[in-house]
């Protein structure tokens, strides 16, 4: 399986974010990825009024992702904001392609680092897989890293693979957090991680002020044996990886962790 993890860099402005969608899928596309992954926030990024923004499944800027996926042949993976309750939002994660039209609402809510997500985000309740050329794919968002539960739990469904789409909030070391947390979910659910994230938005000059995650970039893809098999930097940049699923098979007759498990 060939998959593209799309470090950018989302903006206030929802139409721009969709055109770097495109362009991003299409780039993904010719260089032979059936899966593009964007990161959390992509619709529209924090620090922006998030219920102004959010926007329900069926409304125009989640059919344009679709329409997207639809005219590249590609599936895509994007967050984006829906309508919550109380005049909150759900951090959703839209996937989009000729298997797929699902989305997942993010469990684990950024309440940590002195930001307080749950302030204007309605938790979800349900973990979700997809299915992508004959293989099961687990979903997660951000924060939802942190916990292995659900990486296990998507693993234990059939997952080869969790997704972990990201806007990772700046800080001292949470770079070496976020590039250890993959490797560990990695071994915790013997599955490809593919981690994506938003760049850094430093790194292409923009001020950083507050206490909103933007994004440290270093977007990866960790084996089922924790080993990183590509990293970006801090940058904007696509990374195309193929994954060998043959390694997963291999990893659980190496290291049955699934199998092992007793309940305490």
């Amino acid at each position: 399986m060939k998959i593209a993890l799309a470090q950018v860099l989302s903006t206030s402005d929802p139409h721009r974010n969709l055109v770097a969608i495109r362009d991003h899928a299409k780039q993904a596309k010719e260089a032979g990825a059936s899966l593009v992954i964007f990161p959390e926030a992509m619709q529209v990024a924090f620090g922006n009024d998030l219920a102004k923004a959010a926007v329900a499944l069926d409304g125009p800027w989640p059919a344009l992702v679709r329409q997207q996926a639809r005219d590249i042949g590609i599936t895509i993976v994007a967050g984006m904001f829906t309508p919550g309750e109380g005049g909150r939002v759900r951090n959703t994660l839209l996937i989009a392609g000729p298997e797929a039209d699902t989305h997942y609402d993010k469990i684990h809510l950024y309440d940590a680092f002195g930001y307080a997500e749950s302030d204007s985000v309605t938790p979800g309740n349900s973990p979700v897989q997809f299915s992508h050329e004959g293989q099961i794919l687990g979903v997660a968002t951000c924060y939802d890293l942190r916990f292995p539960q659900l990486f296990i739990r998507h693993a234990n469904s059939g997952a080869a693979v969790n997704i972990v789409c990201a806007s990772w909030g700046a800080g001292e070391g949470k770079v070496e957090q976020w590039t250890t947390l993959a490797k560990a979910r990695a071994l915790d659910s013997t599955t490809f991680v593919a981690a994506v994230g938003q760049a850094d938005p430093e790194s292409v000059g923009r001020k950083v002020s507050g206490t909103a995650p933007l994004g440290v970039g270093h977007s990866l893809v960790v084996d089922p044996l924790g080993r990183v098999i590509a990293q970006a930097g801090a940058e904007p940049e696509l990374l195309v990886v193929d994954l060998d699923l043959a390694v997963v098979e291999k990893a659980r007759q190496q290291l049955p962790v699934l199998a092992n498990t007793v309940e305490l």
